[in-house]
């Protein structure tokens, strides 16, 4: 069997999306997705040069293959060619489970569990609506929620001030832990909106408990700051949603800066490295919480990599009864996983279990997303 052809997709399904399919000359295909939200076009250049030395090649050698991928470039790794390797590396597991008749997980060491539980995400601003949408969610049975900073001016104005945002987010998250009680699983997400001091004043600005994560507080280039934080505050951190090899989660993961590992399964190199970096966590503690924005591919990814590692927490979901954002819609996605409340049931299906229509995609016209371009009241960028 030989790779025949690579073919990409960029569209808009509840936002901008890059699909890939990878055609064999036996007839089967697998598809995959990209996780560089915003740029899917510079991905879809790479992926046009990968197809040139990738047609002719076996799909089943997936390790060799990634190798290829990685290290034929002189310039070698970075988001960009990252996302594009995570890409065809996935469609590659799912032409190998439908060639060898197994789910994807099977190719991984086999399930450890027969669903994967997820947590709930609520962008309800800082104030009562965001205790009746924990409320709901609880009644629900979804019993691991988190929340989105205080932000009013960023979408209507494209303003934003931390300062002002982490006075109101700890006020709310405070009056949030008081009304849910102690067992819920309460995390908050900053989108490395924050410096240092600004996310340190912000976990002292709440009682201990108040909340079991922080996501992203700060920016992650540089590892440093990050153990700088470390050291002001005892709240665990979730982090890696934009690192693009296990290269990149070296530090957090060998000096202990992170406590979950928001591992992008279609940003980091696919489940190849994936379960590379899995592995690694585990040897140190640490347990997977992984970052699944995007389409049905991705989650179907996803839930092979969970189902298949003993260390993992909770999956993103952006469908749930606060949230119905439409990335996984079935009109496109005939075929994905099944969600049962706050948890995805492991497919049994060969490959990844999931099929993109094509066909309906083709008349669909594509738009680049806008930058954020968040600017402070002063007129300087920050952090979008």
């Amino acid at each position: 069997m030989k790779i025949r052809d690579i073919k990409t997709f960029p569209v808009v399904i509840g936002r901008s999306q890059l699909i890939v399919k990878v055609e064999t000359d036996e007839g089967l295909y697998g598809w995959g997705e990209s996780g560089l939200s915003s740029r899917e076009l510079a991905v879809e250049g790479v992926i046009r040069h990968f197809r040139e030395f990738l047609i002719g090649q076996d799909p089943l050698n997936i390790g060799a293959l990634w190798q290829a991928m990685y290290r034929s470039n002189y310039f070698e790794g970075g988001r960009v060619l990252a996302a594009a390797i995570s890409a065809i590396d996935i469609a590659l597991h799912d032409i190998k489970g439908k060639a060898l008749g197994v789910p994807v997980h099977q190719l991984l060491g086999g399930k450890q569990r027969e669903y994967v539980p997820l947590f709930a995400h609520t962008q309800a601003p800082m104030g009562p609506q965001l205790l009746a949408d924990a409320r709901l969610l609880l009644d629900q049975g979804w019993n691991v929620i988190r929340t989105w900073h205080d932000e009013p001016d960023a979408v209507t104005q494209r303003r934003y001030e931390p300062r002002e945002s982490i006075a109101a987010t700890a006020t709310w998250l405070t009056k949030l832990r008081a009304e849910v009680g102690p067992a819920p699983v309460i995390g908050v997400d900053y989108h490395h909106r924050l410096s240092v001091a600004e996310a340190a004043s912000f976990c002292q600005r709440m009682p201990p408990g108040t909340i079991d994560f922080l996501e992203e507080p700060i920016r992650d280039e540089t590892p440093e700051a990050y153990a700088s934080l470390r050291t002001m505050t005892d709240v665990p951190f979730a982090i890696g949603e934009e690192f693009a090899s296990k290269w990149q989660f070296l530090p957090y993961i060998e000096r202990g800066i992170t406590q979950f590992a928001r591992i992008d399964v279609c940003n980091v190199g696919g489940l190849t490295e994936s379960m590379k970096v899995a592995g690694w966590c585990e040897a140190h503690y640490i347990d997977l919480m992984p970052h699944n924005p995007l389409g049905a591919i991705c989650t179907a990814a996803t839930v092979h990599l969970a189902a298949a590692v003993a260390n993992f927490a909770w999956l993103e979901s952006r469908t749930s009864p606060t949230e119905a954002l439409g990335f996984a819609d079935p009109a496109f996605f005939p075929v994905q996983c099944q969600q049962d409340g706050p948890r995805l049931i492991v497919p049994d299906l060969p490959g990844l279990g999931v099929e993109f229509d094509e066909e309906r995609a083709s008349h669909e016209e594509f738009a680049i997303s806008r930058a954020n371009h968040l600017r402070r009241p002063d007129g300087s960028i920050t952090n979008s």
